[in-house]
């Protein structure tokens, strides 16, 4: 790794030298680093990964879409559509409830293949 660091950093050195560097999108501003202190250091890359390729629980999607559904049912007047909306919200409890009780598995996200497989495909051609 220290000959690739060595490499980076000549590189770095160059392209400063020829001015490539100058007048960048938040030169001088400091760097907004981003608070990981809740994610144990053995899975801070992993969690990098999936969040750069916006794979998020689903435990986080489903209280997105509980929070969703009570934001309607304060304004909905419709009694049919209340109800409508009452089952979706316990559908939606009932299912957050039952991913938390699963136990851990390392299952890779559907979407996530296929936008690697497409990603690999492009880059294949």
């Amino acid at each position: 790794m220290f000959d690739f660091q060595k490499i980076a950093e000549q590189r770095i050195l160059e392209a400063i030298e020829r001015g490539e560097l100058d007048g960048l999108p938040g030169a001088g501003s400091p760097i907004a680093y981003e608070d990981e202190s809740r994610i144990p250091e053995d899975l801070r890359m992993a969690y990098k990964i999936l969040k750069n390729a916006n794979c998020v629980p689903p435990e986080v999607s489903e209280l997105k879409e509980i929070r969703q559904a009570e934001d309607l049912l304060e304004h909905v007047k419709d009694e049919q559509e209340k109800y409508r909306l009452v089952k979706r919200l316990n559908f939606r409890i009932m299912k957050i409830n039952m991913l938390k009780n699963r136990r851990a598995d390392f299952e890779i996200p559907q979407h996530y293949c296929e936008k690697l497989a497409d990603k690999l495909q492009k880059k294949a051609e």
